[in-house]
């Protein structure tokens, strides 16, 4: 696992003197202090995971779909293993579809900058669902299915609706994919089905996760669209020629003579 990491990192190194042909920019101080806290922000939501509570027989028996938003009440009660096990696949096929931009000479002449940036973006998504899972209780829809097992209904797993990580990390690996490629072809044909493929697939997560019971559908839009940003924002913030979204180191001393350290975001129009 070292030897990968160390890898990894060489990739990046390299890649950050190798500008030429590339719409992006790497900087070590920014985007290490970035990447580095969002991995571990996504240690943190883990353990916060980990350590959440199942819940009791008598809070299952208490559970009522009128309780439920309109919005997503319907969902209640969804519960199908075939469906859990097909979402699996195309959320599998979406982390790897991004690696088929190496074929292009152009990205792969920058391929750890490629890479760099592609974690930076799923560590973001990861951090953001981590810690919201770990923070926030809700009740998966196959909880409120009386024929699945008592002891499923009650594991601490049925209660990590909020939101949907799948389709959140499926559609940050997609969009990621179709933003990088336009910008290293920004007048290729066809870019609009480009832009469809990637809306297709983390669709398509989200529609399965919805009939297994594991998400409602406010959890599948929001994850979908935090998904997106990430897959989006992330690379239009390492573009040379992007003069409005700036994201830079910042510290000091606070009015209470306590040091800190973090990241401005700065947007101008």
């Amino acid at each position: 696992m070292k030897k990968i990491a160390l890898i990894i990192i060489v990739l990046i190194y390299s890649s950050s003197y190798a500008q030429s042909n590339s719409p992006y920019e790497w900087n070590w101080v920014r985007d290490g202090i970035w990447t580095g806290a969002s991995f571990g922000t996504s240690a943190y939501g883990l353990i916060l995971i980990k350590n959440k509570d199942d819940i009791t027989v008598e809070q299952v028996n208490a559970l009522n779909k009128d309780d439920i938003n309109v919005f997503d009440r319907w969902a209640a009660g969804n519960s199908s293993e075939d469906a859990n096990k097909i979402s699996d696949l195309p959320f599998a096929a979406s982390f790897v579809l991004p690696f088929g931009l190496l074929f292009n000479d152009d990205i792969n002449d920058h391929s750890g900058q490629f890479i760099g940036m592609y974690l930076q973006s799923l560590s973001t998504t990861s951090a953001l669902y981590a810690v919201t899972a770990g923070l926030v209780n809700r009740t998966r829809p196959y909880v409120y299915d009386e024929n699945n097992d008592i002891g499923r209904r009650t594991s601490k797993n049925g209660q990590r609706s909020f939101y949907s990580g799948h389709v959140a990390a499926s559609a940050t690996a997609t969009f990621f994919a179709a933003k990088v490629y336009c910008d290293y072809n920004p007048d290729a044909t066809g870019k609009g089905y480009i832009w469809a493929a990637a809306a297709i697939v983390p669709a398509t997560v989200g529609y399965f996760r919805l009939q297994a019971g594991q998400h409602f559908l406010s959890d599948i839009l929001l994850g979908y669209g935090l998904g997106a940003a990430s897959g989006i924002l992330i690379p239009e913030m390492h573009k040379t020629d992007n003069s409005t979204l700036q994201v830079t180191p910042v510290g000091g001393r606070n009015f209470r003579g306590e040091d800190y350290t973090g990241l401005a975001l700065r947007y101008s129009f």
